[in-house]
């Protein structure tokens, strides 16, 4: 999966609120020293809504924004289809935002919990996570459930709030929210910090695709030191099949055998390297 640096200095520092911002209201942030903002994938409608006109006015202010989708705090101890559900809907909302892909949509687990939720949290999360086609999953939470489904490797992505939290915090989390229900410029925020790599956003980013590189030399290794041996093998025990009457058993050593011809073009493809 794509992974997406916000281009802020370690532990930037941030908030996130209900209330749609002014193009003025975001300057004032900006000349507060804010760096991002996390702001609600909604449906038309909501209150809390981003849109995608705001979006472009906090782009065009200077601030990055942070994407989180909450539908109900305790959607995700209901599980699988709940996750399917809001996953498609994240989905809609942030394309219709702008939102580029290859950033993050945090999920919102606004409750506290214990190890009982967990697997249906893990549920929730992983159908989330099929139906976002091209953004990262991350999750909100408390301490546990940040803790708990990156360990899982649900999510590479926690935003942490201290709530519920009973003073532990995550190593190296993306975004730690350390305080709620204050007011900022006029408006209600909860105050957060960022690591520098929350999977933030501005309309019209170029996200750039980091394809690794894989050496000729290495491909061939991998090619005679294991796929040509493989190759060997599958031969040798497909004409004993053949010889003792196996036809069957001789036609799957040979689809054994073809699959690693198979996979050495890949390699060789992946390489830069004609396929033989």
């Amino acid at each position: 999966m794509l992974k997406i640096r916000m281009e802020v200095n370690p532990m930037a520092k941030g908030f996130d609120c209900a209330t749609p911002l002014t193009a003025e209201k975001a300057r004032e942030f900006i000349a507060s020293g804010f760096t991002f903002v996390c702001r609600y994938l909604a449906p038309a409608g909501s209150w809390k809504r981003l849109t995608a006109a705001e979006a472009q006015r906090v782009t065009d202010a200077g601030l990055w924004l942070v994407s989180v989708f909450e539908r109900g705090a305790d959607n995700a101890l209901a599980g699988a289809a709940q996750g399917a559900e809001d996953g498609r809907l994240a989905l809609q909302y942030a394309r219709e935002v702008g939102q580029p892909e290859g950033t993050v949509i945090y999920a919102a687990v606004d409750t506290d919990v214990n190890s009982s939720h967990y697997d249906a949290i893990e549920a929730y999360l992983q159908a989330f996570d099929e139906q976002i086609t091209g953004y990262e999953l991350g999750v909100y939470g408390e301490y546990e459930i940040c803790k708990v489904m990156r360990d899982r490797g649900i999510v590479s992505k926690v935003w942490q709030t201290y709530a519920w939290s009973r003073g532990a915090k995550v190593e190296d989390s993306n975004i730690y929210q350390y305080e709620n229900d204050v007011t900022e410029n006029g408006i209600g925020i909860d105050r957060d910090e960022s690591n520098g790599d929350a999977g933030g956003w501005r309309v019209g980013m170029a996200i750039k695709n980091s394809v690794p590189e894989l050496s000729a030399a290495i491909a061939n290794n991998i090619i005679e030191s294991y796929l040509s041996v493989a190759w060997d093998n599958c031969e040798k025990e497909r004409l004993l099949a053949l010889d003792a009457g196996r036809e069957d058993d001789a036609a799957a050593w040979m689809q054994l055998r073809d699959w690693q011809h198979t996979l050495a073009d890949e390699l060789r493809k992946a390489s830069g390297q004609q396929m033989v």
